[in-house]
């Protein structure tokens, strides 16, 4: 059975499916899903299967620029990444805001 048609990646989505999530285990999720290996996902977005374990880990971050060019490999919308990574970046500063992404006209 072919479940790739139904993914659905929305922000809102999948707060409302799952919570609020982290890059790191959005990206663990996405490459579970597509049975790749950290090595063959790591290949693929361009890092080491290091920096990835220690991303799906919540112990390194991604930049929202790297969040960016990894979104436009696995193709999911790229404002939900970059919100995401600019969510942790805050958090981890002890500051709480909404992160609202919108593409610049």
């Amino acid at each position: 059975m072919n479940t790739k048609k139904n993914k659905t990646y929305g922000s809102k989505n999948l707060d409302v499916r799952l919570g609020k999530i982290k890059v790191g285990e959005f990206l663990r999720t996405w490459r579970l899903t597509e049975e790749m290996s950290l090595k063959e996902f790591g290949k693929l977005v361009g890092l080491s299967v290091a920096n990835l374990c220690d991303i799906e880990k919540g112990r390194k971050g991604v930049s929202p620029k790297k969040a960016q060019e990894i979104a436009k490999i696995i193709k999911v919308p790229p404002s939900l990444l970059v919100r995401l990574s600019i969510e942790e970046s805050l958090q981890a500063a002890g500051l709480k805001y909404l992160v609202e992404i919108r593409p610049a006209a």
